[in-house]
């Protein structure tokens, strides 16, 4: 099992469900466990008889919403503490210091941190970032209309003295119109469709995507990504 922590304030329930969904095509059987604040994905999920806590299947994906830990998660799901959760991925949204406490987010097997430039996302996902207690390596995900290396060099200024190792990755997605036209007309269907994405924007969740898998699983995960182009 892989987990991986996408850390930040900027709203990034949207990506991880797509890499999920692409993941899901790949016969993965996967996780998201919303530990933000707002819990954004109570909203844009759909939930039969949703409660303070639940986990809910959305389109093949196991969404767990309300949890403060995974012992709880566990409680839920009747199954014993000692047990080990019977998924291929696990993916952890965070916007707090706690949370990363509380899901062991260090021994997540990768950990993003994910932002935009806008000075809300950078300085509360730093506030986020303070949480970290011992040197953790994480690769940035940067969103940005026109990305400069500024903009990065700038985020590097403000995370001096964190406990942040940066690795020299960086994946861009960009702020595109189009983009969050279709992503917010899929919230309103209730349906994960790449069609209408930029192709820069699908490019970027293909990259990220194959960050996930084994060497060996690229042809696959290629051809499902052609079929969720096509609207298969």
């Amino acid at each position: 099992m892989r987990t991986v922590g996408f850390i930040g304030a900027y709203d990034k329930i949207d990506l991880i469900i797509y890499i999920s969904r692409l993941l899901t095509e790949m016969e993965k059987k996967v996780m998201i466990i919303d530990a933000t604040i707002l819990q954004k994905a109570k909203y844009i999920v759909p939930a039969i008889s949703p409660s303070r806590a639940y986990v809910t299947d959305f389109e093949g994906i196991d969404i767990a919403v309300g949890f403060p830990d995974y012992a709880s998660i566990k409680d839920y799901l009747g199954m014993p503490q000692h047990a080990v959760f019977e998924y291929d991925y696990i993916f952890l949204d965070i916007d707090s210091p706690e949370a990363l406490e509380d899901f062991d987010i260090k021994s997540a097997s990768q950990n993003y941190f994910v932002t935009g430039f806008d000075l809300y996302s950078l300085k509360r996902g730093l506030e986020i970032l303070s949480g970290i207690k011992e040197p953790m390596q994480l690769t940035k995900i940067l969103f940005s209309k026109d990305i400069t290396e500024e903009e990065d060099e700038y985020l590097n200024y403000l995370s001096l003295g964190y406990k942040v190792i940066w690795d020299e990755e960086r994946i861009y997605f960009p702020i595109e119109q189009g983009d969050q036209v279709v992503i917010a007309e899929n919230q309103r269907v209730a349906k994960i469709k790449l069609k209408r994405l930029t192709q820069f924007y699908k490019d970027s969740l293909l990259y990220l995507t194959e960050k996930m898998i084994e060497p060996n699983e690229f042809g696959d995960l290629k051809k499902v990504f052609r079929q969720m182009e096509k609207g298969v």
